[in-house]
């Protein structure tokens, strides 16, 4: 397991960032980084969260016990907030009873922010779950676009505000059209922003900068943009962003703490070696062969874990990946003693 904590701390302050810029805590041993967000206050959730996968067992069950060691080690490992049930956790296999138990659970285990995947393509089972969910004290809701449907704009707009009316607590709107067939318009996106109290993020995966930053001259100034892929979250914290709700950050979480880091004391050129030393896991965690979250279970069971495969549609790992999960990790550790020096 990787070898963090106060040291890790020690670690980030080494790379030139200001003491005034950071919050350490220091819990059990861990140490958790949080940055003042764009606006001049502390980021609503911090600035690296990561959407968790879901443990199944080798009968395909949910591993409530395995998520909660998961979740704990996430939290110990570089980790400001997490997200439940997002499309990494497998949301749309998911039943009910395992999405509320699987949320109550890991509300219970850790203290860092845990946000909960409560959006469907169905309106009223999502504002159900989202009251449900506003039960357990969860710290935000994620409400995606509605997949499949492909409704106009007004209907996007209408489900994501429907959702924000079930609940008093802060949405992160989740917009990823690759996965949804709908993109959420930039117009749509600000009228939410300026318009519904508590619409307070962008989970943006998109996979459009130039149009990030349209919206984000839209905005509130205290509306929150987290990266979406993980591969553009060093561009879009020119835009103001807070962070990145990730995928590799399953392993690689204090790397992108250094990264943004860096690039808010004004170390530009440090941010972007750091990022280098991510390619390798950005272009690792999905593919047209292995889409996510497939390579992240098997980098986590070869990180000791137990999270078990994913459920159909996505199925089992292709033969060899878990060969490329060790060269990717082994590659990451020894950047990570270079770094290290």
């Amino acid at each position: 397991m990787f070898p963090f904590g106060r040291d890790w701390a020690d670690e980030i302050l080494s790379f030139g960032i200001s003491v005034n810029e950071l919050s350490l805590e220091a819990e059990s041993g861990a140490v958790q980084v949080r940055l003042v967000s764009h606006n001049g206050g502390m980021a609503l959730f911090g600035q690296v969260l990561t959407a968790m996968i879901t443990p199944f067992d080798s009968t395909g069950a949910l591993d409530i016990a395995e998520a909660v060691r998961l979740a704990k080690w996430l939290q110990d490992n570089g980790n400001d907030g997490l997200v439940i049930s997002g499309t990494t956790g497998e949301s749309s296999t998911l039943t009910d009873p395992e999405k509320l138990e699987l949320w109550e659970a890991i509300i219970g285990a850790v203290t860092i922010p845990v946000i909960a995947g409560s959006g469907s393509n169905d309106t009223a089972h999502s504002v159900h779950l989202t009251k449900e969910v506003t039960k357990m004290g969860a710290a935000g809701i994620l409400a995606v676009g509605p997949y499949y449907n492909r409704p106009p704009q007004s209907g996007l707009v209408g489900h994501i505000e429907a959702m924000a009316n079930a609940t008093t607590l802060p949405v992160v709107v989740y917009d990823i059209p690759v996965r949804t067939g709908r993109k959420i318009s930039t117009e749509s996106l600000a009228y939410l922003a300026n318009n519904v109290k508590n619409v307070k993020a962008l989970k943006d995966a998109a996979g459009n900068p130039a149009e990030t930053a349209n919206l984000m001259a839209m905005v509130p100034k205290d509306f929150e943009l987290y990266s979406g892929d993980d591969g553009l979250t060093l561009a879009f914290l020119a835009y103001g962003g807070s962070g990145v709700i990730g995928v590799a950050t399953h392993w690689s979480a204090p790397e992108h703490q250094l990264m943004i880091n860096a690039f808010h004391s004004g170390d530009v050129k440090k941010a972007r070696a750091i990022n280098d030393i991510l390619l390798e896991s950005y272009a690792f965690e999905t593919g047209d062969a292995n889409p996510n979250p497939i390579p992240s279970k098997v980098m986590m069971n070869h990180l000791g874990f137990n999270v078990g495969q994913c459920r159909l549609p996505m199925g089992p790992p292709p033969a060899g990946l878990d060969v490329r999960a060790r060269e990717v990790h082994a590659n990451l550790e020894k950047a990570r003693a270079a770094l290290r020096g």
